[in-house]
């Protein structure tokens, strides 16, 4: 399941200049990562995810949530002490120092993992991001931890950059690329390609064709089965039948005891009608369930499918926001 990378070697080789301009990428950041060795790619990926798993969840991360509760409790629970009577430095004294070391553990944590994010390598697989979606390759997926979603909530903290459009090659086999026009100065670097890339593209196509080689087709990528369109429109669907169940029930229950309290025969009407509803409800709710774990499993194989067809050089298009849910919760799941 955490096989599918965001773009395939295969996608980011395609092209000469989106080629030339990752080279360039990682001899400016200095990596020892070649981003279209997807099997080193992944590697380098899931090292430094268990890297920032381990400075976001530390013991320095336990402490410091421990100090902080314990900071917030204490002037409410200090007092109540019978030892502490009378010494209001014991009763509130040690809220000050916990909160100190509270903040600056924290602190110290949040630091670390910036300075993982910042990584170099992290930080030129974002700039491969950024290129290919300038060069129109789809990125099927950014993972949150790579742009620093999981200390930040919904805010990216370190986004994919954004670089202007290429365009795209032209069809004809001597016609050179086409000029992007308006990058700032470091974009306009990386994108940089030279003439002798694309030369030597033509020329090896042109070899190909000349000793009657025909170039290996592009696997296909899987069609979408309707049970995967069936998830994503009811993924985020239901969730209330248990608390309407419980609702109806607690009806039916206050219906008994106001029937048995008032000798009002209405209470009785109330839970013979609440009852059964809620346990329709219920056996809705559980049937409801059942559908969207199988219509899971069905979108849980469907993107393994994708990532054996990307494993194999094809070029994954970039997943529904439900399905990129679905990935990290599965990658959670592998990780977990």
């Amino acid at each position: 399941m955490t096989g599918l990378l965001p773009v395939s070697g295969a996608a980011l080789s395609a092209d000469a200049r989106l080629l030339s301009s990752i080279r360039a990428v990682g001899a400016r950041r200095g990596v020892d990562v070649d981003y279209t060795d997807d099997a080193a790619t992944a590697e380098m990926l899931a090292r430094h995810r268990r890297t920032l798993s381990a400075a976001e969840h530390g013991p320095l991360m336990w402490l410091g949530s421990l100090a902080l509760v314990a900071a917030i409790v204490w002037p409410f629970l200090g007092h109540t002490v019978p030892a502490f009577e009378g010494r209001p430095e014991l009763a509130f004294g040690p809220a000050g120092p916990l909160l100190v070391v509270a903040v600056t553990s924290l602190v110290v944590v949040r630091r670390r993992w910036k300075r993982e994010l910042l990584h170099p390598r992290l930080a030129g697989y974002r700039e491969v991001l950024g290129l290919a979606r300038a060069h129109g390759v789809p990125v099927t997926h950014v993972p949150g931890w790579l742009v620093g979603r999981s200390m930040s909530g919904d805010r990216e903290t370190v986004p994919v950059p954004a670089y202007a459009e290429v365009e795209p090659l032209p069809a004809g086999p001597g016609a050179g690329p086409g000029p992007a026009s308006g990058e700032e100065a470091e974009a306009t670097e990386a994108t940089e390609v030279t003439e002798e890339a694309t030369e030597e593209a033509a020329e090896g196509a042109a070899k190909g064709a000349t000793e009657g080689v025909a170039p290996a087709a592009p696997p296909a990528v899987p069609a979408k089965p309707a049970s995967v369109e069936s998830y994503e429109a009811m993924a985020d669907e239901g969730g209330w039948h248990d608390e309407a169940g419980c609702l109806l029930l607690f009806v039916g229950i206050g219906g008994v005891a106001w029937a048995v309290s008032e000798g009002n025969a209405l209470g009785h009407l109330a839970a013979v009608l609440a009852v059964p509803l809620a346990i329709t409800t219920w056996l809705a709710g559980a049937r409801q369930g059942r559908e969207r774990q199988r219509l899971r499993e069905a979108a849980v194989a469907y993107v393994q499918a994708l990532s054996a067809a990307q494993s194999a050089g094809a070029s994954i298009p970039e997943l529904s926001p439900v399905l990129r849910k679905l990935l990290e919760e599965e990658a959670e799941k592998v990780r977990g």
